[in-house]
């Protein structure tokens, strides 16, 4: 079935979700709200006619940005609505939530389990609702099938299996949420794809109680037919490059050659940041109480001092959202995208792998006199297979383009919002604490005066 180019609304929530100079490279996304921040919402904006491996590299100056309609107020929220999208979600019929993890112990292993709540009207289910529980190892068992039945189809990242030693605990509560919310937008990024929604595979995983699952998976391909396609893909790659690419497929190469260093340097320079603006976090904690005892110790300023710890510890929460805006709309948005390049390369090996096959069968048969008929027939079904390939990658890359431009702009409008409503907050605190300190001024300069 051949993929169609359709953008999903938003996925749905889940459960019902001293700096160097890379830093300075990133500052125009993390830490300004109306710089190049807001320039890469406009540079990302869904024009077919525009270079988009620019996406991330355009220089785009700030009177570029600013030029709004002389009618419209130039401040901070008037600015960010003009990047509000207009497009609502899409009507649909399988909404699927990933929560309630539990833990797991046995003799043998560890593990975590997430329980699965389905509900659908689509008349191929035989109920309106099912719940499941599933475990990572299931959801690796679903990308894989997915992968095999559409070798050509972009199949949305799992989070990884391994962690970094001394990031996070494996089984801390963190890292259980964090892979929730991944495992929550995997399947619901499925459910919204044209075709992968329809796949077997996937009804089943939905559907099957954990023993059926279980008996399911041990009706997949025996050993020698895996071991037979990865021959096959080994032999595909020994040929080398593929001889009759098309130049579309050629560029699509090229674009995630750049993409992917862009988007990992993102990715890192974010993460970066977030350490950076949690250790500032930290030693802010310690500043304000500071100056709360040094006033026990200096009464002509006490009040002063005070007022300047209240105004830290307001601040202090402020950076304290700020943190989690980042950590749960920045930080996975661009981590997932990372994880995206890998997947996006894996399918254009496939979709040459194919082509290779057709490229030898050619080859085959302008060295061979004999038997032509049947090389023409096996070239016949070939070029069949190749051209449907091409065809649903081309449709499943023009839809994930669309889409990962949207997540960017969304994630990045939602990160200057988050950024303004910072500063302001800050600004209005500091603002109140001078404002008062010049009415006490004024007070004290009126009560030396009268005789």
């Amino acid at each position: 079935m051949e993929a169609e180019g359709r953008v999903p609304g938003p996925p749905l929530p889940a459960g019902g979700e001293g700096p160097g100079a890379d830093s300075h490279l990133a500052a125009g996304v993390l830490g300004t709200a109306q710089g190049p921040l807001l320039a890469a919402a406009e540079v990302l904006a869904l024009d077919d006619e525009e270079d988009d491996l620019e996406v991330f590299s355009k220089d785009t100056s700030l009177a570029e940005v600013n030029s709004f309609s002389p009618s419209v107020p130039i401040s901070p929220s008037s600015m960010i609505n003009q990047y509000k999208f207009e497009d609502g979600p899409e009507l649909r019929d399988l909404f699927i939530t990933v929560d309630d993890p539990e833990s797991h112990i046995t003799a043998i292993e560890t593990f975590i389990t997430y329980r699965v709540v389905t509900k659908t009207t689509r008349g191929e289910f035989d109920s309106s609702e099912y719940e499941v529980r599933r475990r990572y190892q299931d959801f690796l068992w679903l990308k894989s099938k997915l992968e095999e039945a559409h070798p050509t189809l972009i199949i949305p990242p799992l989070p990884e299996k391994f962690i970094m030693k001394g990031m996070v605990e494996r089984f801390s509560d963190e890292f259980i949420e964090t892979r929730r919310k991944a495992l929550h937008k995997f399947l619901n990024r499925i459910a919204d794809h044209p075709t992968l929604t329809f796949n077997e595979d996937f009804k089943i995983f939905l559907t099957a109680q954990a023993w059926e699952l279980s008996s399911h998976k041990k009706q997949g391909p025996g050993l020698l037919s895996r071991m037979g396609q990865t021959v096959r893909a080994v032999a595909s790659s020994v040929r080398g490059a593929v001889k009759n690419r098309p130049e579309m497929f050629t560029e699509m190469n090229n674009y995630m050659e750049t993409f992917s260093q862009k988007i990992n340097l993102l990715d890192k320079i974010a993460h970066r940041i977030y350490k950076e603006e949690r250790e500032y976090f930290n030693e802010m904690k310690e500043y304000g109480p500071i100056h709360t005892l040094w006033s026990a110790s200096e009464e002509d300023i006490a009040e002063s001092l005070k007022g300047i710890a209240g105004c830290i510890d307001r601040c202090c929460r402020a950076t304290e959202r700020r943190m989690a805006g980042l950590s749960e709309h920045l930080l996975p948005i661009l981590h997932e995208y990372v994880l995206y390049t890998e997947i996006l390369v894996g399918v254009l090996k496939r979709r040459d792998q194919i082509q290779g096959e057709l490229d030898s069968k050619v080859d085959a048969l302008a060295n061979k006199k004999t038997e032509k008929d049947l090389f023409s027939e096996e070239i016949g079904k070939l070029e069949d297979k190749v051209e449907r390939a091409n065809n649903a990658l081309k449709a499943d890359w023009d839809r994930w383009k669309q889409n990962m431009q949207w997540d960017m702009r969304s994630t990045f409008t939602n990160v200057a919002e988050n950024n303004l409503r910072y500063y302001e907050e800050c600004l209005a605190t500091w603002e109140s604490f001078l404002a008062s300190q010049t009415t006490d001024l004024h007070v004290d300069e009126d009560s030396e005066d009268r005789p």
